[in-house]
């Protein structure tokens, strides 16, 4: 037999490769209930108005459950408003968007009801002094990786960072033009995330990395006040060439 008859035979017996999966190729979302921890803040209400709009179920939570419930009366479109750990327990996807200095706290006494659920963590750890907006660093690395420190039975991911609440709360605008940075351990659980991100018209989810990635995404935000301090703006992330 010669080499070549060889090469041949053992490329016949080799299992063709599969196809690359598109990364495009997301799955359907739209069948999914999304709770919004702090969803009476600004970030957290304009997301939940937004994916609302967009035909996505909406409940958003707040310690108090008569001051969510009459948030989500103003923000319509079937939104409903529900105490944090009520929202947890109805909702598939929590995205949690609560103040950095209630971060750990809120996320700790809602272990029990986060078992199990996708957790999108969009908390940005930032100090602010004369100079403006600067990054903070937690213990665990990143507000992303606090909370899957505090959330063992979660599927952590990190997502929405960018996205100014201005433009998300206007009725007036249509379309935010923006990309989301996604991060997380499972490439299921982040492709679920971007294709939420891609229900809002104008936005694309985008694959950024793992948790451990979170800290710098996280601490973007910070030159992003200073650019929109300079220049009166709304500004967002766009990623060239993907």
């Amino acid at each position: 037999m010669t080499s070549t008859d060889s090469a041949q035979q053992s490329a016949a017996k080799s299992p063709a490769k599969a196809p690359a999966k598109d990364p495009w190729d997301l799955p359907d979302v739209s069948g999914l209930v999304v709770g919004v921890l702090g969803g009476t803040g600004p970030q957290g209400k304009g997301l939940a108005y937004r994916l609302a709009k967009a035909g996505q179920k909406v409940i958003i939570g707040s310690r108090a459950a008569d001051r969510a419930q009459g948030v989500a009366q103003d923000l319509g479109h079937g939104v409903e408003g529900a105490d944090n750990a009520e929202t947890a327990r109805r909702s598939d996807i929590v995205i949690v968007a609560v103040p950095w200095d209630g971060h750990g706290k809120t996320l700790e006494s809602l272990r029990e009801e986060l078992a199990g659920k996708l957790v999108v963590d969009c908390v940005n750890p930032l100090g602010f002094d004369k100079k403006g907006a600067y990054a903070l660093k937690p213990e665990e690395g990143s507000a992303a990786e606090q909370a899957a420190a505090l959330l063992p039975d979660s599927r952590v991911t990190a997502a929405f960072h960018h996205l100014s609440a201005v433009l998300l709360e206007d009725p007036e605008i249509e379309e935010i033009d923006t990309d989301v940075m996604v991060l997380g351990e499972e490439r299921a659980d982040v492709e679920i995330v971007q294709a939420l991100a891609g229900r809002i018209p104008g936005m694309r989810g985008i694959f950024a990395g793992r948790l451990r990635n979170a800290h710098q995404v996280e601490s973007l935000v910070a030159n992003l006040i200073s650019v929109n301090r300079r220049y009166k703006a709304h500004a967002g992330i766009r990623l060239t060439d993907v």
